[in-house]
């Protein structure tokens, strides 16, 4: 279930327990069902949640994503960003060889197949005519959200800003 802010700013993704709750505690309401699903109870029968906004507005401090090959491989959509194959298990190259001055920074950081990162060498990906698929740029958080599901729920879309 995606959890968006009370201004509709998307916060997580949370199970349906932790929504349920939430709904059942008035500390949010339902924004987006999944299609005829229902959970039941005794008394009553609830639709099945699949965005939830909550009642009040929660400040968050800057949602820092931690620098990490899993989340430079996830970034990357597990693709090697020199030939674009996702089929070959992929390494993380350095951009600028940190020989060269390059540092572990979001900009510099991409995933790379074996043979890429190794003909690539301690080199500029100019220098061995090796341009990239997509420049690397440090991720938002909404990013993340659309990488953690996998397949993205169509409902939430409007809310992911992929319109």
């Amino acid at each position: 279930m995606l959890v968006l802010n009370q201004n509709y700013e998307p916060l997580s993704v949370c199970n349906v327990k932790k929504a349920i709750i939430l709904l059942f505690l008035g500390k949010a309401e339902m924004i987006e069902t999944s299609n005829g699903k229902t959970i039941r109870s005794v008394s009553m029968t609830i639709p099945f949640p699949s965005v939830v906004r909550l009642s009040v507005f929660v400040r968050v401090p800057y949602k820092k994503i931690i620098l990490s090959r899993k989340n430079i491989l996830r970034r990357d959509g597990h693709r090697c960003q020199y030939c674009g194959r996702g089929d070959v298990p992929l390494t993380v190259d350095h951009v600028q060889p940190k020989s060269r001055g390059g540092e572990d920074t979001w900009e510099n950081l991409v995933a790379a197949c074996v043979k890429c990162n190794n003909k690539k060498g301690d080199r500029l990906p100019d220098e061995v005519n090796m341009p990239l698929v997509r420049n690397p740029m440090k991720p938002n958080h909404v990013t993340f959200i659309r990488h953690f599901v996998g397949n993205l729920d169509d409902r939430w879309k409007p809310y992911l800003f992929l319109h």
